[in-house]
């Protein structure tokens, strides 16, 4: 297991932030500086009781009471600004995860949980930021206290104080070996919190098809173990809590007891006098507070660094498809489309593309069809980058498109999915998805043009209604007909229909269609079906097996060839 910690990455989170915690810091130097002033006229002050010089104990209790304001001042400055300084730094460092996981390329995501990705984005990164809240309000303080009182009571006796630390390195020992042990177990804790959150969204994102099996009862069941697994693992972190304060409890009262038995020897000897021996017992009261939330904070540094390792180790993540250095913006293009000799594999042994070569003419509608995995949406999938090939090249108007930025290239593709997308919001924010400003008059001609003017005009909000998480209030010929409104709404020259009207029932699939056909006018389009009627007036129709092209033609050459194309027909409209 890695103990090397990530903590000194967090460094340029800071740096930004240097005023606030500067002024932390000035603050937490006088909350300092007021220890030992307190504790000597605290010393005073009991001497004083002893006297009965009423006047006398009136100024030196005002004294008191002054520098007890001025210490709690201090106090409020050093919480405050550390508190603004570690939200500062939280949001910046969050905002940097999530700005890294999206360039991280659709390979990563397929392969990752988003239940855990959600809690490292949320739980590891608010964790962190309680951490350098309390390393700066807390454990710097607490270390300045011992510091700055260690050196009082040293300069009050050295020998008393010197004495009272016979018990300290054991102490040392014990922290750290319990710390070690908390990072063990919050790393395991955390792991299975992140396991858990994951199940959570798996569930709940597929929860009709628990409903249709009726398998609420099995997924109780995986529930109850996942929380099952990290109960214990928070309990081992909490019971190892429970043991170290009464271990280190007890080590503190021996050192008071080994101080009043030294103090009360010396003072019998003449070498220290009962007011001193009294700001002395002060200013040792004074290191048990520090010691224990420095023991305290060690377990917590220990469990945040769980954190600190699964962020990092996060950001370290490289996307499979880069962006060049030297990258242009693709300019307005025509939408020829070619591929060069392709070969594409996301195992290395199990090709999927096979020195496949393919052109497509601007304006042309080209239809993929074939059994399931014979590279069909692979092959699409090339063309906005999603995946680079291993071999070969892909060109958009003789461009490679590993020459041009991202952003311009995608931004010239229009892709109608299968399963339309839909985020919580307002229907024209869906339509006009990744424009944070818009035209809604272009909005609301983009969804007539895709035959959804009529349904969103009787929602009482129209374009105004809010749809829902994944759109659950609308029905999938409304999804996919917002989703085709969103792709007129970009007017690329080239589209990607990826099965856009298999899960529809028919009065839906002919809305769809019309609405398709609009779209795809004096465009270069991509059509990926299984149901061989929606591609029957395509230019072209390529038919795949086995990530190669073994069939080119339009529906009626293909349909003479009496060949593969003719026998998927036939099955289908037998």
């Amino acid at each position: 297991m890695k103990s090397r910690s990530n903590y000194w990455q967090l460094l340029p989170y800071l740096r930004p932030h240097w005023r606030l915690i500067g002024r932390a810091l000035i603050s937490t130097l006088v909350f300092t500086a007021c220890w030992p002033i307190m504790a000597r006229l605290s010393g005073e002050l009991l001497a004083l009781l002893v006297t009965g010089d009423l006047p006398a104990l009136l100024r030196q209790s005002g004294l008191l009471a002054a520098v007890f304001l001025v210490h709690k001042l201090a106090q409020y400055g050093q919480d405050s600004q550390m508190a603004k300084a570690a939200l500062a730094i939280v949001f910046d460092l969050r905002l940097r995860v999530y700005a890294h996981l999206q360039s991280l390329s659709l390979s990563y995501f397929e392969t990752t949980k988003t239940g855990d990705l959600s809690y490292r984005l949320t739980e590891d990164i608010d964790r962190i930021g309680e951490i350098v809240n309390k390393l700066f309000h807390d454990a710097t303080p607490c270390v300045l206290q011992l510091i700055v009182v260690f050196g009082y009571m040293i300069y009050l006796n050295w020998q008393l104080t010197l004495a009272s630390l016979v018990v300290a390195p054991l102490m040392g020992v014990l922290i750290a070996w319990f710390g070690d042990r908390m990072l063990r177990f919050s790393r395991r804790s955390q792991n299975l919190v992140s396991d858990l959150s994951a199940l959570l969204t798996e569930v709940f994102s597929g929860i009709r098809l628990v409903r249709a099996f009726a398998a609420e009862a099995y997924e109780i069941e995986r529930f109850a173990q996942a929380a099952e697994q990290n109960r214990q693992a928070k309990y081992a972190a909490a019971w190892l809590k429970a043991v170290q304060f009464p271990v280190v409890g007890f080590l503190q009262l021996l050192s008071v007891l080994l101080l009043l038995l030294l103090g009360g020897w010396q003072i019998s000897t003449g070498n220290l006098t009962g007011q001193q021996f009294g700001s002395f017992v002060i200013a040792a009261l004074m290191l048990i507070d520090p010691i224990s939330h420095l023991t305290d904070n060690y377990n917590e540094f220990k469990q945040a660094q769980a954190s600190v390792d699964r962020i990092f180790e996060l950001m370290q993540i490289q996307p499979a498809v880069l962006e060049s250095a030297t990258a242009q913006l693709l300019p307005p293009v025509t939408g020829k489309v070619e591929l060069e000799s392709v070969s594409f594999s996301y195992q290395l042994d199990q090709p999927v593309l096979r020195q496949l070569s393919l052109r497509v003419y601007p304006g042309e509608a080209v239809a993929l069809v074939g059994a399931s995995g014979a590279g069909k949406t692979t092959l699409v999938n090339l063309l906005p980058r999603f995946y680079d090939p291993q071999m070969g090249r892909v060109l958009i108007d003789g461009i490679d498109i590993r020459s041009v930025t991202l952003a311009s290239l995608r931004r010239q593709i229009g892709i109608v999915p299968q399963e339309t997308v839909l985020f919580s919001g307002t229907i024209a924010q869906n339509i006009a998805f990744g424009q944070p400003e818009f035209d809604l008059a272009a909005v609301q001609s983009a969804a007539e043009v895709a035959n959804a003017h009529q349904f969103i005009s009787q929602f009482s909000q129209g374009y105004q209604t809010w749809v829902g998480e994944r759109g659950v209030n609308l029905s999938g010929g409304q999804r996919q007909r917002i989703a085709i409104a969103r792709a007129i709404l970009l007017d690329p020259r080239i589209l990607i229909l990826d099965e856009a009207t298999s899960a529809l029932d028919s009065e839906s699939e002919a809305l769809v269609q019309e609405a398709l056909e609009r779209l795809m006018q004096n465009r270069t389009v991509l059509i990926i079906a299984h149901r061989l009627a929606t591609v029957r007036r395509a230019d072209r129709i390529l038919v795949m097996e086995q990530g190669q092209i073994v069939e080119s033609g339009n529906h009626a050459d293909l349909i003479k060839q009496a060949d593969r194309y003719a026998r998927f027909y036939a099955q289908q409209f037998q």
